[in-house]
């Protein structure tokens, strides 16, 4: 490389911020868009699946994530009453665990200050005025009145993406599966050592997830009306009419839900970018390109998979002003085949799970099964 890229990342999320470390690590200047004003983070935990803590350790945040989370290696499938129906032991990428469950607030932290220290620029509470891409650069002004030229702009700015709808309009919107995600954080029960998962013959399915030593979520996936939303002030009454079946540690943990405005509510979509991911030198990555339903615990590993491999596609570049395409066709080439497989099994377990009828196509995806996945994903990428 013949001289360091300036990179904008629009989005300070797990992807880009992940991105943001990687390359300020090799030397690159980069700047950090983030409309929110500070690192917290929305929602309750995360699973970090040992693909993921593999990219955790490349850029040098693996031993900050197992502190701050709970390490686990072994998938309990429970039926609707808690009977334990299999111990499913999950498979690891060299010597990261498993999995690790973590606070999304947590890891936003841990991935800030890595970014931080590798000497990115984290710009709050701005997002993206005017970009121009004139083919040798890009052009881009900031709400905040920052003004910047970058060889790369990259859009990690999840699935309602700004700069998707930049690069193509309305044309790749969020599709709603029907489906939504309830959950809500709780005291972490002893028994509960890794995900605990009940499913059965009902269009539901509930998980308890540790994401520390004193912390665990209950979560729970329903069909839900597209203009649903839960009533604030009897949400936690809503989820435990939704959950009414469920015995075993799910019922326990429901036990403890009392307070509404702990309940998070979210509704389950996904995007398939079908065209390129990278017009010019304007990228999307993660969700903005491929949003995954949340059924192989996958979606944040694929945007850091996403960040790392293009980082690393970003070594080849020796002279910016002719090598930054080809870089991204080569990133392109690599990333989608196996982002592509993780949306469409997701959506098939959802399915599955839900007793909603799936195609031959589906079917055949999910002789996989989660089990399968875990092995085919744990693999170098």
């Amino acid at each position: 490389m013949s001289s360091p890229l300036r990179v904008l990342i629009h989005g300070g999320g797990i992807g880009g911020l992940t991105l943001a470390t990687a390359l300020a690590r090799r030397g690159h200047r980069v700047d950090v868009a983030e409309l929110r004003e500070g690192l917290e983070a929305l929602g309750v935990g995360i699973i970090q699946p040992s693909n993921a803590l593999h990219v955790m350790r490349e850029i040098g945040v693996l031993e900050a994530c197992l502190a701050a989370g709970f390490e686990w290696e072994v998938l309990t499938i429970c039926d609707p009453s808690g009977a334990t129906l299999a111990k499913i032991p999950q498979p690891r990428m060299g010597d990261a665990p498993s999995n690790n469950g973590i606070p999304r607030p947590a890891l936003a932290g841990v991935l800030g200050d890595a970014a931080t220290a590798a000497g990115a620029t984290l710009r709050f509470g701005t997002t993206i005025a005017e970009l121009t891409d004139d083919g040798a650069g890009v052009d881009v002004t900031l709400t905040d009145g920052h003004h910047g030229r970058y060889d790369l702009v990259v859009g990690f700015d999840g699935i309602g993406s700004p700069l998707r709808r930049r690069l193509y309009g309305e044309k790749y919107l969020p599709e709603y599966t029907g489906f939504a995600n309830w959950r809500v954080t709780l005291p972490r029960s002893p028994e509960v050592q890794g995900v605990v998962m009940s499913a059965g013959n009902q269009r539901a399915k509930a998980l308890l997830t540790p994401i520390t030593d004193e912390l665990m979520y209950l979560g729970s996936v329903f069909a839900e009306p597209a203009d649903f939303r839960p009533d604030e002030e009897r949400a936690h009454e809503q989820l435990a009419e939704r959950l009414t079946g469920f015995g075993g540690p799910v019922a326990e943990a429901l036990a403890l839900v009392t307070d509404p405005a702990a309940v998070v509510y979210s509704r389950i979509s996904q995007v398939s970018v079908e065209e390129p991911w990278h017009v010019g030198r304007v990228v999307l990555a993660g969700d903005a390109a491929h949003a995954s339903t949340p059924h192989l615990a996958q979606g944040a590993a694929m945007a850091v998979e996403d960040a790392l491999v293009l980082a690393q596609s970003l070594d080849a570049v020796e002279d910016p002003a002719t090598d930054v395409a080809a870089a991204l066709a080569a990133w392109e080439e690599r990333r989608r085949p196996r982002a592509m497989w993780v949306q469409a099994l997701s959506r098939a377990v959802l399915k599955q799970e839900t007793g909603t009828p799936t195609t031959p196509e589906e079917d055949e995806l999910l002789k996989v099964g989660i089990p399968g996945a875990a092995h085919v994903l744990v693999q170098p990428y």
